[in-house]
């Protein structure tokens, strides 16, 4: 129970951090740099994937030891799914109901999108990415070694 708990709470961290990311480069590029909110939360989304990858990888699915291009790519797919549930929250929202200011954008596509998607990346990154040798060690989700 403690590594689950360890594995979430490492997990969120890492979110929190690459939400940061996609947060802060969506509102700059929807707000300043004027793209299209699209645009934007792809853009930011990328950053944010990345950054949650390096996380993971490096930090809460560390003793998992994957390695090569194959876990990454199941984590972008995984995260793809998600922006693709963050993408629907902000083209509903910005295009369906005419809720087109950048508050709103950033409300639908960063807040209720994000916390959906949330949801999916967790459950995609403990099963199908880190899933291996760290769980038959049961040392998935230590921080500490």
């Amino acid at each position: 129970m403690v590594a689950g708990r360890r594995e979430l709470l490492g997990f969120a961290a890492v979110g929190l951090l690459a939400y940061a990311v996609d947060l802060a480069l969506f509102t700059w590029l929807r707000g300043p740099a004027g793209h299209d909110p699209l645009t934007a939360k792809t853009l930011s989304f990328l950053a944010g994937c990345t950054v949650a990858y390096l996380g993971n990888a490096l930090g809460t699915y560390r003793h998992a030891r994957v390695r090569g291009l194959r876990p990454y790519a199941v984590f972008f797919a995984v995260n793809v799914a998600g922006a693709l549930v963050q993408l629907l929250c902000l083209t509903v929202s910005h295009y369906g109901l005419g809720l087109t200011s950048q508050r709103a954008d950033t409300v639908s596509g960063a807040g209720i999108g994000m916390a959906l998607a949330t949801v999916l990346r967790f459950w995609g990154t403990r099963t199908l990415v880190f899933r291996v040798i760290g769980r038959e060690q049961g040392r998935v989700g230590s921080w500490t070694g």
